[in-house]
């Protein structure tokens, strides 16, 4: 619900949008003809609709309805700026759950306009919010006077992590906003921890359907307020098909936490893996690699921006990752990207120091990125384009092809 629409005036809008929409209705009538070889299908494509909106817009060539009647559909969305950020939706039948909100309050309308054409009865059933950083909880923790996520759709459940030692504006805006859903349609909270343990009615394992399963992954850092940063704090789970096919979603956890991930959990070969920390190699180790063995990966990045190093090679997806990932599989896949260029300057590591030239912005790469299965057939577009990172042009410019890729 938003915060600045009042009932009266959501009323008094419909009531004139559908007198208006009767009288240009018939009018319109009176002038177009339609020819008899015209057909008027029984439902037309919301991507008709859509089209050029955004680039997270689902384009011609992607049928909304098809994917929305799918088994199972992920989706990475593009966020609307040149901040890197995370916000995946998982859709099984007419339940959704939507891992994080990244990357900056600007991001929410983008956000909004994507699930609209999926979420269609205002309700996400549960929302996994990975860990308090801001690439993360910005769609959940806007400013008061600015409408969060939790203001525009009921949630079910919220899963949360367990610690933060954040004490930043933004983690106390998402609080708030929990706090407000929480009293306006009766949110259940609960953290990770508690999921795991199963106590206060939370469950590790939540059914979506009788073939499809949400877990809750356990690992070290939510039996303990010891990590050393935010990201080892992520909540982490996957998603279970028919008992034999696993997608595997690690927030921004880093090579410590990957470790106990592994110990602490039977994991499996994946269908599909969402690169851990925006293809960061403080994450994506080879002890969790060598064990989920992907089939596909997902980066949501801004690759090569500049936001977080100006060393060219550490710039996500790090080369470092690349290298790491090649062994497994070359089905790569990055939602958005930016160029580089050299400023002249050295930095203290001896590289040449990057830049993104002035005055650009982020671009899509593949775009927002869907993975589909139906009858245990997976499926996988861009909205963009459906091109392998390794054939990119901003891959050929920017990194070197690991061996295995050649």
């Amino acid at each position: 619900m938003a915060k600045k629409v009042s009932r009266s005036q959501l009323i008094y809008t419909s009531i004139l949008s559908l007198i208006v929409g009767i009288v240009f209705g018939a009018f319109a009538m009176i002038y177009i003809s339609i020819p008899e070889s015209f057909v008027i299908p029984a439902t037309i494509p919301m991507q008709k609709v859509t089209q050029h909106l955004s680039n997270n817009t689902v384009t011609s060539n992607l049928d909304v309805d098809v994917i929305k009647n799918q088994d199972l559909s992920i989706h990475f969305l593009e966020l609307g700026n040149k901040d890197t950020g995370d916000c995946t939706l998982i859709k099984v039948g007419n339940k959704e759950i939507l891992i994080d909100a990244g990357s900056r309050a600007s991001s929410v309308p983008v956000i909004k306009e994507y699930l609209d054409q999926y979420v269609t009865d205002g309700v996400i059933e549960y929302v996994i919010v990975t860990h308090a950083h801001q690439d993360h909880i910005a769609g959940f923790g806007t400013p008061i006077n600015t409408d969060s996520l939790f203001d525009l759709y009921d949630v079910e459940t919220v899963i949360q992590f367990v610690y933060t030692n954040s004490t930043k504006p933004i983690y106390q805006n998402y609080c708030r906003e929990l706090a407000d859903l929480q009293t306006r349609c009766g949110t259940v909270v609960y953290n990770a921890l508690q999921c795991i343990e199963g106590t206060d009615g939370a469950q590790k394992i939540y059914s979506l359907n009788a073939d499809i399963d949400l877990e809750i992954l356990d690992q070290k850092y939510y039996h303990s307020n010891t990590a050393k940063n935010e990201n080892n704090n992520s909540v982490c789970c996957q998603i279970i098909q028919n008992h034999k096919k696993y997608y595997l979603f690690t927030g921004d956890l880093e090579s410590d936490g990957e470790k106990s991930l592994v110990s602490m959990n039977e994991l499996h070969q994946v269908e599909l893996y969402k690169a851990g920390h925006h293809g960061s190699a403080t994450a994506n180790t080879d002890d969790l690699l060598s064990v989920i063995q992907p089939e596909y990966i997902a980066i949501t990045c801004v690759a090569g921006s500049v936001e977080y190093s100006k060393d060219h090679d550490n710039t996500f997806p790090y080369q470092e990752t690349i290298d790491r990932i090649a062994p497994y599989t070359d089905k790569v896949f990055v939602t958005s990207c930016m160029d580089m260029e050299e400023t002249g300057e050295t930095l203290s590591n001896g590289h040449p120091k990057y830049k993104n030239p002035d005055g650009t912005d982020a671009r899509a790469l593949n775009g927002t990125i869907i993975f589909s299965c139906n009858d245990n057939v997976i499926s996988f577009t861009g909205t963009n384009n459906s091109k392998k990172l390794k054939d990119s042009d901003w891959f050929k410019a920017y990194r070197t092809t690991p061996a295995s890729w050649a």
